[in-house]
């Protein structure tokens, strides 16, 4: 008790000590209520009439303009095309289907959910910006019919008021009505019975239950989950998902929901009204759609310049309409696509997703993407998840030149079997679209002639990864998983973009310079106010030495002619420098082009949407180079003549294969024989048998020079012979490692030193030593008659010292043979 008084006392001081301090702060809670009475207060008082939902704002249609300004490409409205149908009309599935999507505790709550509100009031605080509202079915009444979709706390307030009065005024049953009746569900739809007419060509009340599933899906976000846009396997996904909370909820049974996932859906035709480059068109929609929200885009009169070039749209129109004719003809291949870049900006000029965006899907009811042939509104450009054939090799060669090899390193185009898991019936052995194969080759060679091979290995050279990371890194971001590819990925294992590809070969225009993509020059409101307006955004992302290297090859009509032969004039354009690559999939599933100058890169794609391949060899030669020298004949036109800057002039390595020398002093070998692929330039690596593709890679040269009556002893040339520059090297010169033998043999291999002079030499038989002798000088040629007994497999060993004390070891296999 005493205690107890003693703190009263304290605290009576304190506040005798602080009388300021706390009026201050009693003051300042009351005018904290205050001022939040005051808000509601005015905030009620500004609030629309719950009871009257026919007072709209007057809705004004989103133009969108070519980049003049002056053409209209599509006008974006939000006509509210609305039939009301009585609440009893309404079938059960639709308000079921309804219910389990948006609000299934409708019938049993408020008109708000508090445990929804501080869930998305906690998520948006992590997030630092409104991305959740945590709405009931009374709530997105409210906002759809009387408010907008602004992401505010102000307008989530108004809608929580509004909502209370609203559910004080009418039944749930009222509310629901008006709900299904009101709300949008995309293009001019709003209310079911439109919804159900423009989607469907059919009344409400004929709705099935996946029908009526897929509607309910779409009122989350009409213009995303559309079926007529490019996002309709999300559209599935979330039907399934709400079939799935049907049956958790009592409406229907599993063997619905199986039943419905067998069904074929087919959706009425889209109607999109006039409208110049659709599939262009409607991705700026999205993007807009995405950025400002559905009702900002098809009400808030916006003015929108866009990237599109008119004239090289009519071009691309015309070249792919007429180029997928041809090839349907010719090869069975139905579709193709186009895109055109300004690489100096990143600014989409034309788009071409399709031959006829309007065109009925062939097979009729097929999926676009799955099974159709060709389905016009499917956007490839945008959409297509295609295998991009060897139009990925530039970057496989410009990673390698990056790592220290250059246009003049040679490579053995012969067949090669490639070990991929260690274990033989896994192994790989690619060949070269003509089934043939040319020897010794430039890498400069082997990249404008598109051969397999040497692409393979320049793969194996430089490492998956570092491929992968570049890709990413130019823009293409589809490839992600390694594991899938392997060594196919240089010969286009995995899926990309084409838009995406597209990126990185403006990339290769800019000489490393990757600019931002853009399909939007500006957006204004109806008032003139700016929203945004274009800004390039751009980074090197490589070195400019490196890609001028690629540019100078993929430019070079001499270097692409024994490929094209009697086609060479399709890809030359008069005065104009013009870069060019192909890419042909495996059964010419995937036919492309890609292009470019340093103003202008145009990808070209043709082929099937369900991957079916063409027929007739359709290669890029036949299916796509006609549509990519049609569109370049007539779009140059536009552009001034331009040339690629050519790199530096730089001395090549001294090593052979790296200096462009296959015959050496040491004999013709892979180039794993010189060549560390971890460290290029470095020193020659000492035991090179020790990489898991260096026999196969000897194994193929020496089967092709015995083929091609080759000499494979070492060459004599005049001046000092290349030496190894590590400590010691060890080369094998007879037998061949992998071959079948028997006693006696000759045991035969060069050594050399070049720091310091050799001192003893040594050789193992199966780990047992045969000889040890001492020798001198920097080199020595090793030869030694070996009689004693073979086993069925044996490991040779030499071992060489110097005078300095180093050290190397080098092994060979052979096995006895049964003769």
């Amino acid at each position: 008790m005493y205690k107890r008084e003693g703190m009263i006392n304290k605290t009576k001081r304190k506040r005798k000590e602080y009388p300021l301090l706390f009026t201050a702060f009693f003051f300042g809670i009351v005018a904290c209520f205050i001022i939040i009475f005051v808000f509601v207060v005015l905030t009620i008082k500004r609030l629309p009439s719950p009871e009257n939902f026919g007072n709209r704002e007057i809705q004004q249609s989103t133009k969108l303009f070519d980049r003049t300004g002056k053409t209209l490409i599509y006008e974006i409205h939000g006509e509210e095309k609305r039939t009301i149908i009585p609440f009893n009309e309404i079938p059960a599935v639709v308000k079921q289907t309804t219910l389990a999507a948006e609000d299934d505790d409708f019938y049993n709550q408020p008109a708000f959910d508090w445990k929804s509100i501080i869930r998305a009031f906690w998520s948006n605080l992590k997030s630092g910006e409104i991305t959740q509202g945590g709405s009931t079915i009374t709530q997105q009444l409210v906002k759809k019919t009387l408010l907008s979709d602004e992401r505010t706390y102000t307008r989530k307030i108004k809608e929580l008021i509004l909502a209370i009065e609203l559910e004080s005024k009418y039944s749930k049953d009222d509310i629901f009505y008006y709900y299904l009746n009101q709300i949008p569900y995309g293009s001019t739809a709003y209310g079911i019975e439109s919804a159900s007419q423009l989607y469907f060509n059919k009344p409400a009340k004929n709705l099935s239950l996946g029908e009526a599933a897929i509607l309910a899906s779409m009122i989350k976000a009409p213009s995303y989950y559309s079926p007529w846009g490019s996002h309709k396997e999300e559209l599935f996904s979330r039907r399934d998902y709400i079939l799935g909370r049907m049956v958790s909820l009592g409406y229907i049974k599993q063997e619905d929901v199986d039943r419905v996932k067998k069904e074929k859906v087919t959706f009425a035709p889209p109607t999109l009204g006039k409208i110049t480059a659709p599939h262009f068109a409607l991705a700026v929609r999205e993007y807009l759609v995405q950025k400002y929200g559905e009702s900002v885009v098809t009400g808030g009169g916006l003015r929108v310049i866009t990237t599109l070039d008119t004239k090289l749209q009519e071009i691309a129109e015309k070249t792919v309409k007429e180029g997928a004719q041809r090839n349907s003809e010719l090869y069975g291949g139905t579709n193709a696509s186009l895109i055109a870049e300004d690489p100096k900006t990143g600014q989409i000029l034309a788009l071409v997703g399709s031959k006829d965006y309007f065109a009925d899907a062939e097979p009729k009811g097929c999926t676009p993407g799955v099974n159709c042939t060709f389905d016009g509104n499917f956007n490839v450009a945008l959409q297509g998840l295609r295998q991009p054939g060897s139009a990925l090799k530039p970057f496989v060669y410009l990673t390698a030149f990056s790592h220290g090899f250059s246009p003049k390193t040679v490579l053995f185009d012969v067949q090669t079997e490639f070990d991929t898991r260690g274990i033989p019936e896994y192994s790989y052995r690619p060949e070269n679209f003509d089934g043939k194969f040319r020897g010794p080759v430039f890498m400069e060679q082997s990249l404008a002639q598109s051969l397999n091979v040497p692409a393979v290995k320049t793969l194996y050279l430089v490492g998956i990864d570092s491929i992968i990371k570049n890709l990413n890194l130019f823009g293409v971001t589809t490839l992600k998983d390694k594991s899938r590819y392997g060594l196919t990925l240089t010969l286009g294992g995995g899926e990309v973009r084409p838009i995406e590809l597209l990126k990185a070969y403006s990339m290769l225009s800019q000489n490393g310079v990757l600019h931002n993509q853009s399909f939007v020059l500006k957006v204004e409101t109806s008032n003139g106010d700016i929203l945004e307006e274009y800004k390039d955004k751009s980074e090197r992302v490589f070195d400019e030495q490196y890609v001028k290297q690629i540019n100078t090859i993929l430019s070079s009509p001499d270097l692409r002619s024994p490929i094209f032969q009697s086609s060479l004039g399709l890809t030359t354009f008069d005065g104009y420098d013009v870069a060019l690559k192909t890419g042909t999939t495996q059964d010419y599933r995937d036919a492309w082009a890609f292009g470019y100058t340093p103003n202008l890169v145009v990808g070209i794609w043709a082929g099937n949407n369900n991957n079916t391949p063409m027929h007739s060899q359709g290669s890029s030669l036949l299916a796509a180079i006609p549509m990519w020298n049609s569109f370049l004949s007539e779009a140059l036109k536009q552009f001034e003549p331009s040339f690629f800057e050519k790199p530096e002039i730089v001395s090549l390595p001294e090593k052979p294969m790296l200096n462009g020398e296959w015959r050496t002093s040491f004999g013709v070998h892979s180039i794993l024989h010189f060549v560390d692929k971890k460290n290029p330039q470095g020193p020659i690596p000492t035991n090179p048998w020790n990489d898991s593709q260096y026999q196969n890679w000897e194994d193929a040269i020496f089967a092709w020079t015995k083929g091609s009556g080759i000499s494979t002893t070492p060459t004599q040339q005049s001046g000092s012979i290349y030496t190894f520059s590590g400590p010691i090297g060890i080369t094998y010169l007879e037998p061949k490692s992998g071959t079948f033998t028997k006693s006696p043999l000759t045991i035969k291999a060069r050594i050399v030193s070049p720091q310091s002079e050799l001192e003893k030499v040594e050789l193992y038989a199966n780990k047992k030593l045969i000889v040890s002798f001492p020798i001198a000088g920097n080199a020595y040629v090793f030869s030694y008659n070996f009689s004693g007994p073979l086993e069925a497999q044996n490991a040779f060993e030499i071992k060489a010292k110097n005078v300095s004390g180093n050290e190397t070891a080098a092994s060979t296999i052979i096995y006895k043979s049964g003769n």
